[in-house]
């Protein structure tokens, strides 16, 4: 049997008011106890809450929320109470001595609301986002997908593939073997540019910029030589003191990032270790090698070192820093000559680097897609281009199951539990 749960769905005390949820069979016995009554479904009533030994707990507002209506789809109740720490410990502790009823573990009752058809594995991804939103931009993507755009879209185009599917089996039920000639034979009319089509259309989604970026900030990594500025310009970018700066070599020895919004943005600025081949260290040489890691796996690298030497392969700005030095580094071809110390140049490098960042993220409200959800439309896209070419219907209509299954798997028609528990786990208690 299922059980039923509680959590403080608010944030944590003290506070004006605590929300305590309560979901499953017995949230209306579990009420009933407390507030010595029903009330009334979907109005709030003023209720005295008193524990099993008839103490008064708190005066509080209550609400009985009967499924399946619910955001769980379970039989639901809330009590909204004051929030000093006392009275909310209070309440739970009356709550879990009630015979079947827990405490909810994080994000169960999410997934509960995904178990019971609520809502979708991309809505819930999208809920998850939208609790850690920190921006503007973080927000609107974590709306869209939480509000079902891109669940909306999977279910068009499911639709489609259902069509063709359908068609195909037609054919194959219908046609006999002498209609299947050796080029197409067997196939429906128009078969093969629906699929091209359709194709194309995910090849579309799929180059649109990517979650990861917008939820972890646009990942901006400082490298170059040994005292070429880049802690001071670090500094400078997120406007604190978070590097430690001085004249000697091999100051920084290990990676140190800092998550900053600006313009609402989200950044991950990266300070690295200065970049030599001699003179460092054993514990510079680690340093060193995570420097080379990280300028891999940047958006962007602000490189100021010497021109023309920054690391291979990574999208890279030259910047000729320390302008206020007379043995300042020259570069001929330097996208931004600054002095981080004088803050000469630092501003029109912070709105270069918003303006870029903002180009190489979603557009305000547009869906993201994150590594799961591209991945498997990925798989729709190649089985549809591979069915588009196909000759034989039965290997068709096997890459047409194929990517019904992976648009499935998409929205959570079909899954794994494992890859569940990680996605509730991000939840937290109360969500």
């Amino acid at each position: 049997m299922t059980q039923t749960i509680f959590a403080l769905s608010s944030g944590a005390p003290p506070a004006g008011i605590a929300v305590i949820r309560v979901s499953g069979p017995e949230a209306g016995s579990a009420l009933r106890r407390l507030a010595g009554k029903l009330p009334a479904p979907r109005r709030a009533v003023l209720a005295v809450l008193r524990d099993a030994n008839d103490l008064t707990l708190d005066k509080a507002m209550a609400l009985w929320l009967p499924g399946p209506g619910t955001a769980t789809g379970e039989d639901c109740a809330e009590l909204h109470l004051h929030g000093g720490r006392a009275v909310v410990a209070a309440v739970e502790a009356a709550l879990a001595a009630l015979p079947g009823l827990r405490r909810a573990e994080p994000g169960e009752f999410t997934r509960r609301a995904f178990a019971q058809g609520r809502i979708d594995l991309a809505e819930a991804e999208g809920l998850a986002d939208l609790l850690s939103a920190e921006t503007e931009l973080q927000r609107r993507a974590a709306m869209a997908m939480a509000g079902g755009v891109l669940s909306q879209q999977v279910g068009r185009w499911r639709t489609q593939v259902l069509t063709l599917s359908a068609a195909l089996e037609a054919s194959l039920d219908f046609a006999g073997d002498d209609d299947i000639d050796e080029v197409g034979g067997g196939l429906p009319d128009g078969f093969a540019p629906a699929c091209a089509a359709l194709a194309e259309e995910l090849a579309a989604w799929l180059s649109r910029p990517r979650a990861e970026p917008l939820r972890e900030g646009f990942r901006v990594v400082l490298a170059g030589p040994p005292n070429a500025g880049k802690s001071t310009l670090f500094n400078a970018l997120v406007e604190d003191e978070a590097a430690i700066t001085a004249a000697e070599p091999g100051t920084t020895r290990d990676v140190l990032l800092r998550s900053v919004a600006l313009g609402g943005v989200p950044f991950t600025f990266v300070d690295t270790a200065g970049l030599r081949e001699e003179g460092a260290g054993a514990i510079e040489q680690i340093g060193i090698e995570r420097a080379r890691n990280e300028a891999g796996r940047a958006d962007l690298v602000l490189w100021l070192g010497p021109e023309g030497v920054g690391p291979p392969g990574a999208a890279l700005w030259e910047i000729a820093a320390q302008c206020d030095r007379p043995d300042a580094l020259a570069k001929a071809a330097a996208m931004f000559r600054l002095s981080a110390r004088t803050g000469e140049g630092v501003d029109r490098l912070r709105e270069a680097l918003i303006e870029h960042a903002r180009s190489a993220l979603p557009a305000p409200g547009d869906v993201a897609l994150n590594a799961r959800q591209h991945g498997l439309l990925g798989e729709v896209a190649t089985a549809l281009s591979e069915a588009a070419f196909q000759i034989d219907p039965l290997l068709a209509a096997e890459s047409l199951r194929i990517a019904r299954l992976a648009l499935d798997r998409l929205v959570g028609r079909a899954g794994t539990e494992d890859m569940l528990d990680a996605l509730f786990g991000r939840f937290c208690i109360g969500k």
